[in-house]
C-alpha cells in the first residue's frame, strides 16, 4: 500500500515563480500542489483549508511578510504538523533567522537545483528540519551579535539536558541528522531519534530548526567552533 502524497502549499507573490515550483513538485509522483498563494495572509488561510503538509514560503511578499505567515502557522494548534520551508534570494538573508525563530523548519535559497528542492521538501515532510550548518551559524552569530533580540524559548537551555543530551544538541546544532549523530556518539540511530525527541520536549522546542537557535543562544555550541 503505497503511502499518500505529500500535500505541497506554493506561496510567492511572483506567479512565475510558483507555476515553474508546481510543474516540478506535480511531476513527482509522491507530491502534490494543494495551492498557491501569492501573499502571506493567503498563504496562512490556505494552510488550513487545502490541509497541506509543507508550506513553500518566499519571505519577502506583500501585505503579509514570509516570516508572519510562518509564525501564525506555528502558533495554530489545528497546523501542528504543517512545515515550513522558507524561500530567500541570498543564503546570507538575516531574515531567514526571523524566520526559523518564527517555526519555520528550514530554507533553501531561490536558485537551488530543482532535485535539491524536491528533497527538501521531503526533509522537512519527514519532520527533519533542513539547515545548511555554514550558512546558519554565520546568520544566527550576526543576530546574535546585533542587539539583543529576546530569546526564542524564555527559559531554555541545556542546564536541564543531562551530558548526553547535550552532545546530542551540540551535533544537531551543527546540522548533523540522526544517522550522523548515532555515528558520532557511538549510538543506533533510534537511540540518537528519541535523545532528540526528548531534548525537543524538555525545551519546548516545536523542532530541530529551533533546537539550532537555542544551542547558539545559550552558548552551548559558538560560531566557529567544530
Amino acid at each position: 500500500m503505497s503511502s499518500s502524497p505529500i500535500r505541497v502549499l506554493l506561496a510567492d507573490d511572483q506567479q512565475l515563480v510558483r507555476a515553474s515550483f508546481a510543474m516540478l513538485i506535480e511531476s513527482s509522483p509522491d507530491m502534490e500542489v494543494v495551492g498557491q498563494a501569492g501573499n502571506g495572509a493567503e498563504a496562512a488561510e490556505l494552510a488550513r483549508s487545502a490541509r497541506a503538509d509543507v508550506v513553500v514560503m518566499d519571505i519577502r511578499m506583500p501585505q503579509l511578510d514570509g516570516i508572519e505567515a510562518t509564525r501564525l502557522i506555528a502558533a495554530d494548534e489545528d497546523l501542528a504538523g504543517v512545515r515550513v520551508l522558507v524561500l530567500t534570494t541570498y543564503d546570507t538573508d538575516d531574515h531567514v533567522v526571523d524566520a526559523l525563530r518564527a517555526g519555520a523548519s528550514g530554507f533553501l535559497v531561490k536558485d537551488t537545483r530543482p532535485v535539491d528542492l524536491l528533497t527538501a521538501i521531503r526533509t522537512v515532510a519527514a519532520g527533519d528540519s533542513l539547515l545548511s550548518p555554514g550558512p546558519t551559524a554565520r546568520l544566527i552569530a550576526r543576530v546574535l551579535s546585533s542587539p539583543r533580540t529576546p530569546p526564542l524559548i524564555p527559559g531554555a537551555g541545556p542546564g536541564d539536558l543531562t551530558e548526553r543530551e547535550r552532545q546530542v544538541l551540540a551535533l544537531v546544532a551543527r546540522g548533523l541528522n540522526n544517522t550522523e549523530i548515532a555515528e558520532a556518539l557511538g549510538l543506533s540511530p533510534l537511540t540518537a531519534k528519541t535523545h532528540v525527541s526528548r531534548i525537543m520536549g524538555k525545551l519546548g522546542a516545536r523542532d530541530r530548526a529551533q533546537l539550532v537557535i537555542v544551542a547558539y543562544e545559550s552558548g552551548l555550541v559558538v560560531p566557529g567552533e567544530r
